[in-house]
């Protein structure tokens, strides 16, 4: 046992669904925090379950009687820890196709020890193997963020208990987008969220074919049109350039150039060559490589359109008043 007097200030949380060996890699690496652990699984059929028993770890299973978010994932787990373990004053979430790096824990906690207005904390996301597919490869320059004070961070992080007490954690209802919704709540109430310049985990997107990339840009649409609902006004204005976006791009430049090609004007020319030329514009400000930047730039202007239709995914489901499903890409 730890002589270490700060022994179970922290906790980690896994969530997941169907990882397989991901899991075990997971597992493994949050086994050498020594700390009080919760995997909350949302309705495995790979044997998760059983495996995360193996290593000895406190076990959740999500009722299946309602949707699964991750959202909900988290608040069961952090909401366990504090009947575990009330000495723990943070905890970690990591999805179960991460792995920690050693090293994070020690360093996320210390920083927000030593900062009690600080509610979160995130570091350096990378992707396990970028050189798998250009998909990979992008997800892996998606989560190249500065390090400083920031306005929200992704699904793995470090919280503070106290703050996701005071603003009820997550929205369990939410399928995309709850962790910067919930920073936008943490923020509102007086917190502040950090990224640090350290390494925090590995991820394992496994996104290969461009089947998964466009269900998750579908994902992100929705994202941002709930982002919207929620906190769209003054003045936080959460996603709301975002979502207006995607929608200039996925939806009105393509009306008009519909609506231009009954009569075959030279608007419709000069319409449809806005698209190359914005793919130019942004592979001239990217850094890196010519090739990457060249697909960098394409897939963000093709990203429009599986943005646009999550967002009139959001919208129909919300007129129709059904509660939204996970949109999963693997």
């Amino acid at each position: 046992m730890s002589a270490d007097p700060r022994r179970g200030m922290h906790a980690v949380v896994i969530i997941g669904r169907n990882e397989g060996e991901r899991l075990r890699r997971c597992l493994e690496s949050a086994n050498e925090a020594d700390v009080p652990i919760i995997y909350v699984d949302s309705g495995s059929s790979d044997g998760s379950v059983d495996l995360a028993k193996s290593f000895g770890v406190e076990t959740v299973e999500l009722d299946q009687a309602v949707p699964f978010t991750a959202a909900r994932a988290r608040n069961v787990g952090w909401r366990r820890i504090r009947e575990l373990a009330p000495q723990a004053t943070c905890v970690q979430f990591v999805d179960g196709d991460c792995e920690l790096i050693p090293g994070w824990v020690v360093g996320a906690e210390s920083h927000l020890l030593a900062n009690p207005r600080v509610a979160a904390v995130g570091g350096r996301l990378r992707e396990r193997h970028p050189e798998h597919s250009i998909y990979n490869r992008l997800c892996d320059m998606e989560w190249d963020t500065p390090s400083g004070e920031t306005k929200a961070l992704g699904g793995i992080a470090m919280y503070r208990m106290e703050a996701l007490a005071e603003v009820s954690g997550f929205r369990d209802e939410l399928i995309a987008g709850e962790e910067p919704e919930l920073c936008v709540r943490l923020r509102a109430a007086g917190w502040k969220i950090v990224r640090l310049p350290i390494d925090m985990a590995w991820h394992d997107a496994a996104m290969l074919r461009f089947g998964q990339w466009w269900r998750r840009s579908i994902r992100t649409g929705f994202a941002y049109a709930e982002g919207v609902r929620l906190h769209g006004g003054f003045p936080e204005r959460h996603w709301v350039r975002e979502s207006a976006s995607a929608l200039l791009w996925g939806a009105v430049i393509p009306s008009a150039v519909l609506a231009s090609a009954w009569a075959w004007s030279p608007w419709t020319a000069a319409l449809l060559s806005v698209y190359p030329l914005q793919v130019l514009r942004l592979a001239s400000r990217y850094d890196g490589i010519g090739r990457v930047r060249w697909a960098r730039a394409f897939f963000f202007v093709a990203g429009k359109f599986p943005e646009t239709l999550g967002q009139l995914k959001a919208w129909l489901l919300r007129l129709r008043r059904r509660p939204a499903v996970l949109i999963e890409y693997k």
